[in-house]
């Protein structure tokens, strides 16, 4: 799917042409992203082109007006959501126009070879990410696709500096590191008013919080959830919960975090029954589908000691927040407003 052949009647082709950004993931099923040039503001724009496929058409027109409603109350873009410049139809095509960001936080881990960034700018991003969460819930937004990939830097620069954990004498390794930390908040093809219909699946698996898993409804706090998973993974590399089968992911929680409460796995709904024992605790390691999900449960750490192994300062307090954003009962989790106000936000940083 391109534009091409708009030639010069469409305003946003830089000489007849649109060019795919590479910077912002292909968006796959639903479309592309093509970075493009708006000859009458003469700056360069990210265009979010939807299939002609009429769900998506239907998304995408949702979407646009969740935009709308995010840049109504913020007129200058700091509440860090992507600012909407325009839309238009071509062709049956939903075209979204926004302002053009750099990668994605995903992105940057995967050409840095996964090297986590360090603590320090894992505090400006979580603390922009929970400015940007808290602005949504303020307008009963819940986001519900919270990712690595819906995170963008606002900048492409980076600088390289020396590795001091992968170097040794005589080898130097060297890593990128965001010359800028600013982002924000991309895809908001998902977001549900809270007075709206909710259905029953939502968030990318591993980022999907444990009550959407067991059929208990969701609002705001699975928004925080997800934000706790992303902190662990920008601080590690790695996701947090790498799986793609609804018992193994429960069971790495529990690994990870500690029991499940009893009082949410007796209020769980009939289509999660399969996962539990008498209705009072997982089917786990019996109901495992084979010998390797055993193994990928039991090679997870505790939290405490994963975050360990790979921050080397302010990890105590980071612990302690995350402990509080990955809290089972949804009702006990931290609010956006309340996770600002976490010691983690009050040390100081050292920076790279």
């Amino acid at each position: 799917m391109n534009l091409s052949s708009c030639g010069s009647v469409c305003r946003w082709c830089l000489y007849g042409v649109c060019r795919t950004w590479l910077n912002w993931s292909p968006a796959g099923t639903f479309g592309r992203v093509l970075e493009c040039w708006d000859r009458e503001a003469q700056e360069y724009v990210a265009i979010k082109v939807i299939r002609n496929v009429q769900k998506y058409r239907d998304a995408a027109m949702i979407e646009i007006d969740v935009l709308r409603a995010l840049a109504k109350h913020d007129k200058t873009g700091s509440r860090r959501c992507v600012q909407l410049k325009d839309w238009f139809d071509f062709r049956n095509h939903v075209c979204i126009v926004c302002e053009r960001l750099g990668p994605s936080l995903y992105d940057f881990l995967r050409k840095n070879n996964y090297r986590p960034f360090s603590v320090d700018l894992v505090r400006e991003f979580s603390r922009q990410l929970l400015e940007s969460v808290a602005y949504m819930h303020e307008l009963t937004l819940i986001h519900t696709d919270l990712k690595p990939e819906n995170i963008l830097l606002v900048s492409t620069e980076y600088i390289k500096v020396l590795d001091y954990k992968k170097s040794s004498q005589g080898t130097k390794h060297f890593k990128r590191v965001p010359k800028f930390s600013d982002i924000k908040l991309i895809d908001f093809g998902s977001a549900t008013f809270d007075s709206h219909y909710h259905c029953s699946v939502v968030s990318t698996r591993h980022y999907r919080a444990p009550e959407v898993i067991l059929g208990l409804g969701w609002t705001y706090p699975c928004d925080l959830w997800s934000v706790g998973c992303i902190l662990v993974e920008l601080c590690s590399g790695d996701a947090l919960f790498q799986t793609h089968e609804n018992l193994e992911h429960l069971a790495m929680m529990e690994r990870v975090l500690g029991p499940i409460p009893q009082s949410m796995i007796k209020r769980a709904d009939r289509r999660a029954e399969k996962y539990l024992t008498h209705g009072r605790e997982l089917n786990w390691p019996e109901g495992a589908v084979s010998w390797e999900s055993i193994r990928a449960v039991r090679r997870l750490p505790r939290l405490r000691n994963l975050i360990m192994q790979h921050v080397d300062h302010s990890a105590g307090t980071l612990i302690d927040l995350l402990h509080g954003l990955l809290k089972f009962e949804p009702a006990e989790r931290l609010t956006a407003k309340e996770a600002l106000k976490h010691p983690f936000f009050r040390e100081p940083s050292r920076r790279l």
